[in-house]
């Protein structure tokens, strides 16, 4: 048998396939295995590239290949499904990424650390719990309505009004309305532990320190964007993690007519929303702060509008952030 140059992994459950060429592009392994067998199976072969999908997992099976001396690259599954030649089956899948693995021009997602993994789970729970606190919320407002009584959307105002207003209501919904109550004030609770990690973390951390540094980049998003990027040199420039991020203009070019639309909202959702928040922070501020990006952006509201130079802003500190990371720099104030 000829030896395996490259081997695609459709990553799954229980039962995994393979699909292995030489490096004259023959397939000489196609086969499945089940889960108890997968790192025994790939340890018994010779160094080679191993492509596989960025999903559930994906992190985790790509450090126990690189023990074994593997080189392991991660690609999105949007970009691997084009390389698909017939029906859609695991083997299929498999022989699709062993061939998209191979592109000279494929963009790869870096196999993230434990440490990485760890802190993603900080964010990734605390988020859960907002979004929880945020339903409560809304639940609130609605059984509130029921009764006649329209609270604002601020959140603080929610919780005082609706205690207030729960007093007059009969026993039963003001039963219901007081266990809405103290869930919200126990996810309160949990999201402040969790953002007090979160700032220990940051502080222990010397890039998202740097990051920090940044108008716009506290603690959350500083080390949000260090345990979701890790090495930042796997971007050629700042633009193209500004792009990763789904920050840069999705095009609609033909006939040599360059447009221009809405943000692609490619890449991680969560960053792209702690750097808008972070920049609705800056634009608020900005007459207070008499510095340059602070005139660049008054100027750029009046005359792109409010919610453009929020995009225009996160997209400049993504930028920014990209050059501390991958330069190893600090911040030059001005």
């Amino acid at each position: 048998m000829e030896q395996i140059t490259t081997v695609g992994i459709d990553l799954a459950k229980s039962v995994f396939s393979l699909h292995g060429v030489d490096g004259k592009g023959r397939m000489v392994l196609r086969r499945t295995v089940r889960r108890d067998r997968l790192v025994q199976t790939v340890a018994g072969l010779a160094p080679c590239l191993i492509g596989m999908e960025a999903c559930s997992g994906a992190h985790e099976w790509g450090r126990r290949f690189q023990a074994h001396g593997h080189t392991v690259k991660l690609m999105a599954p949007k970009f691997v499904a084009p390389y698909r030649k017939s029906d859609k089956n695991d083997g299929n899948d498999a022989e699709a990424i062993c061939e998209a693995v191979t592109r000279p021009s494929m963009r790869f997602v870096p196999v993230k650390s434990v440490e990485q993994q760890a802190l993603l789970a900080l964010h990734r729970v605390r988020q859960g719990f907002v979004v929880e606190r945020t339903a409560i919320i809304n639940r609130l407002r609605g059984l509130m309505t029921e009764f006649g009584v329209v609270l604002p959307l601020r959140s603080v105002t929610v919780r005082r009004q609706a205690a207030q207003a729960a007093e007059a209501l009969p026993e039963l919904a003001r039963g219901a309305i007081d266990d809405l109550l103290e869930q919200l004030r126990g996810l309160d609770e949990r999201i402040e532990a969790y953002d007090q990690q979160i700032q220990a973390q940051a502080r222990l951390s010397e890039p998202a320190r740097r990051l920090m540094q940044i108008r716009g980049i506290g603690p959350t998003t500083a080390l949000a964007i260090v345990a979701t990027v890790g090495n930042a040199r796997e971007f050629k420039n700042g633009r193209q993690f500004a792009a990763w991020i789904g920050l840069v203009p999705g095009q609609y070019s033909t006939g040599g007519r360059t447009r221009l639309g809405h943000i692609s909202k490619r890449g991680d959702a969560y960053l792209r929303n702690l750097l808008v928040q972070g920049a609705r922070s800056v634009l608020q501020t900005a007459a207070s702060h008499p510095d340059r990006l602070s005139r660049w952006a008054i100027e750029l509201q009046a005359r792109r509008g409010y919610y453009r130079t929020l995009v225009a802003i996160a997209n400049k500190n993504a930028r920014i952030a990209w050059a501390l990371l991958a330069r190893n720099q600090t911040l030059r104030q001005n």
